[in-house]
């Protein structure tokens, strides 16, 4: 049967009004927006129930692909996806070319280097991340690492304190500031640079004193704990130079991303100054050669910053509600593609 024109007309109105639902000139009906999660390593349950909430009070439609292991199952759940939210799943050009009605994907955390942004904004797609949800959790992994590093890891031998140190933050956004807030709990001296802030402005937070470059900060402190994405400009940046300017005893702390990492400069470096020790929460390409500074080297079995009960929960919810924010009023605060 045949919608009339002015019956279209209204559901059109009313879908730019308060778009839960899509129209389709095939099948001649409305169906709602449909939200995909798709998640290999599934969201806590309370998580994916505080998602339903959200989804199900807006209007929409959820659905659920968890502990998938074959790529053609994203591909099949995502084609009439109108949102996708995902953790460290792969949105791949293929997973986009798949989604033929995606509007939207939210990558629940702050790291986003698992969208490929490119094939978004070719596509038209919005892409998001959750920033902020998952800081407090890494920022805590974080001061746990250091006071494991510091008490040689717990083998019965004396260790050191914190207290006293001075530790440097690269990069001073959500996770950076969680970690200073921290560490002045401890009696640490805390230091940061940001390429994206003013002097003035680390200072104003009463939380760090700012420095005038990285190399300023790997030269004054005694630990430098990194918090930079993975982009053109940083990836391999943090290099056999850079690390050599730390004082002796130096600790550098990675839970940011390994691309960061020059490995090979690394590796002569901390063969070259036995006091140099390597904390890490991503397992770098070459764990097997790092392993052989024993005592000066540590790599959590898997990247553990976000994977606590409350960071899940808060990294979800956040998905589902920048999704309906989106649909409702258009809002791309947390757009990461531009």
């Amino acid at each position: 049967m045949e919608i009339r024109d002015d019956v279209r007309e209204g559901f059109e109105k009313k879908l730019r009004k308060e778009p839960t639902c899509v129209f389709s000139d095939e099948i001649k009906i409305y169906k709602k927006m449909k939200v995909l999660v798709a998640t290999e390593k599934p969201f806590a349950k309370v998580a994916v129930d505080g998602i339903r909430e959200v989804v199900e009070k807006n209007g929409y439609e959820l659905a659920l692909l968890e502990k998938y292991t074959d790529v053609n199952d994203l591909y099949k759940a995502v084609a009439d996806a109108d949102a996708l939210i995902v953790r460290s799943d792969k949105v791949t050009k293929e997973v986009i070319d798949h989604a033929k009605n995606l509007k939207i994907v939210v990558r629940a955390g702050a790291g986003y280097d698992n969208l490929d942004l490119e094939a978004c904004t070719a596509r038209g797609i919005v892409a998001m991340n959750t920033p902020g949800q998952n800081s407090n959790a890494v920022a805590e992994l974080v001061m746990g690492l250091l006071v494991y590093t510091v008490r040689n890891f717990y083998n019965g031998k004396s260790g050191s304190e914190l207290m006293g140190k001075k530790l440097g933050i690269l990069a001073f956004g959500n996770v950076g500031r969680n970690v200073a807030r921290i560490a002045k709990g401890f009696g640490m001296d805390v230091y940061a640079y940001d390429a994206f802030m003013t002097a003035d402005q680390i200072n104003a937070t009463g939380m760090a004193t700012a420095v005038a470059n990285q190399e300023a900060l790997f030269e004054t402190c005694d630990i430098v704990s990194l918090h930079i994405p993975a982009t053109a400009e940083t990836k391999q940046s943090i290099n056999y130079n850079l690390v050599g300017k730390m004082h002796k005893g130096g600790i550098l702390v990675n839970s940011a991303r390994k691309e960061v990492i020059d490995e090979a400069g690394l590796l002569k470096l901390m063969a070259e100054r036995t006091d140099l020790k390597y904390i890490t929460d991503i397992m770098p390409d070459a764990d097997a050669d790092f392993k052989a500074f024993e005592g000066r080297y540590f790599a959590t079995p898997k990247k553990m910053g976000a994977q606590t009960e409350e960071a899940n929960i808060n990294a979800g919810i956040a998905a589902a509600n920048q999704i309906a924010d989106f649909f409702k009023t258009g809002n791309k605060k947390f757009q990461v593609n531009k």
